[in-house]
């Protein structure tokens, strides 16, 4: 068995592993990373990138259409072939040679294969077309292999070839009916685009749309689900699923109805990728969520570190955020400790501490990019109050913004910002809307910042833009 050793060895080259290595390289370090699947992971094939791809030609549309004189200009439908052919160009055609070049470029060993840890510090890479090679890390092991579609256990489901987000994200053909079990953003954000291409799309959201957010805003996406002639189908549970000799898909539900489609789509949550990677050989439970400490390091189910502390676990594996943009933000912590414990340099742990990964329970922005767009940062009001917090909600209707008007004709959306009264800061702030998505880091800096409300007073923002929300909500708060 070949062997080498360097200072840190990664597990996933996704972009939350590719941070972590690149943070570490930077750091005078050396790294290895191993991937049995596509350098760039998740996000960059069958995520992120692709579905916002799919989702983007008509959302430039719509907007086209909602503005007289662009409106007059609009001369034909969308094209749904072209769409998918953008989309191929977006993932590379699910090739990741750019990928593997920037890894070379950043002096990051890159090797291919499935990654098992066999004992402290080592990892043991086995592929197809490799002889097994043994890597040693001299300070870490970082595990960063994401998740993967969570598929429930109804009757039937495995047999019939559902589609996960995976296969959404890449399908390359649009079906004529699509049905989507589920209710949270991939169901939501998938409905928009293959409604959009021309599926007649059937939603079966057991507990409702986007529950985690503020109540408005599964109501405005399902109102406007609806206006697109999606059906969305509330309370509505699939009992059994079938798929007969034609193709054709049988969901029937608990209470004996039955819905035919030619796909189905099975979005209801995540389940993490540890079954493999060797969890067992250091007392850990393979296939489960990875608990870790704010500094990423793995602890084990008495709470105590593994070993003396050279695991860590970012991304989706550690159950804090399943979010792309928030791995990657725990990449960088981690890259960043591991430099720090390396060379003797003191671990900043301070609430906002460059080392720890805080902002996972404080301040974690995300949009769902369906029709309005949704875009969101910190605590509801509901996770507000359970945290003990005396708030106070501030709504506004951003339709009477003067920026508004300007952006769309009819244009419609709500805003809305949750206040600590105690500390007189925001700590959560939650839009719906077209194009609300590039107001949301205004929001996240006040949050992250903890900027008193008296100091935004003096936060002018631009006349006439949308952003002018920023104002009317400090009005309607009140000196």
């Amino acid at each position: 068995m070949e062997s080498a050793t360097y200072d840190v060895v990664v597990i996933g080259a996704g972009p939350v592993g590719e941070n972590v290595a690149d943070r570490v390289v930077q750091g005078g370090l050396t790294a290895a990373i191993v991937e049995r699947e596509l350098v760039g992971g998740e996000c960059s094939y069958w995520a992120c990138m692709p579905t916002k791809a799919l989702l983007r030609s008509q959302t430039a549309l719509r907007a086209a259409r909602q503005l007289p004189g662009a409106r007059e200009a609009v001369t034909g439908e969308l094209d749904a072939a072209a769409v998918l052919r953008r989309r191929d160009s977006i993932v590379s055609h699910w090739t990741d040679d750019g990928q593997v070049s920037w890894l070379n470029s950043a002096g990051i060993t890159l090797y291919r294969g499935q990654g098992r840890i066999s004992s402290d510090r080592t990892v043991e890479v086995t592929g197809a077309d490799t002889a097994p090679t043994l890597l040693t890390a001299r300070h870490a092991v970082v595990i960063a292999t994401g998740s993967s579609a969570l598929l429930p256990d109804v009757s039937g489901l495995g047999e019939a070839a559902p589609w996960t987000s995976r296969e959404a994200a890449a399908a390359s053909q649009v079906p004529g009916r699509l049905a989507i079990i589920g209710g949270g953003v991939v169901a939501t954000e998938m409905a928009t685009a293959y409604a959009g291409l021309g599926s007649a799309v059937t939603v079966l959201a057991r507990d409702g749309l986007l529950t985690r957010a503020e109540p408005f805003v599964g109501e405005q996406v399902a109102q406007s689900l609806r206006e697109a002639g999606v059906s969305v189908r509330l309370a509505a549970e699939a009992a059994s699923v079938s798929r007969d000799g034609d193709g054709t898909v049988h969901i029937t539900l608990t209470d004996g109805e039955q819905v035919d489609a030619d796909e189905v789509l099975v979005a209801i949550g995540r389940t993490p990728n540890t079954q493999d990677v060797g969890l067992d050989r250091i007392g850990l439970k393979p296939g489960a969520w990875l608990t870790v400490d704010d500094t990423l390091r793995v602890l084990d189910d008495a709470g105590a570190l593994i070993g003396d502390g050279w695991l860590y676990a970012a991304g989706d594996v550690n159950r804090r955020v399943l979010l792309t943009h928030q791995g990657k933000y725990q990449a960088r912590a981690v890259g960043d400790v591991i430099v720090a414990r390396a060379t003797g340099e003191a671990v900043d742990d301070r609430p906002w501490g460059r080392h720890v990964a805080t902002a996972d329970a404080r301040a974690v922005p995300q949009v769902v990019f369906t029709d309005p767009e949704v875009a969101s940062v910190g605590l509801t009001a509901a996770a507000a109050k359970a945290a003990g917090l005396r708030i106070r909600v501030v709504d506004y209707d951003l339709a009477a913004v003067a920026g508004s008007t300007l952006h769309a004709e009819g244009y419609q959306g709500h805003a809305r910002m949750v206040v600590d009264e105690e500390r007189r800061v925001i700590v959560g702030f939650t839009l719906v809307g077209p194009d609300v998505a590039e107001l949301l880091h205004a929001a996240t800096i006040a949050i992250v910042g903890e900027v008193p409300l008296d100091r935004l007073w003096h936060a002018v923002p631009a006349y006439p833009t949308v952003s002018e929300v920023w104002l009317r909500l400090l009005e309607a708060y009140g000196r």
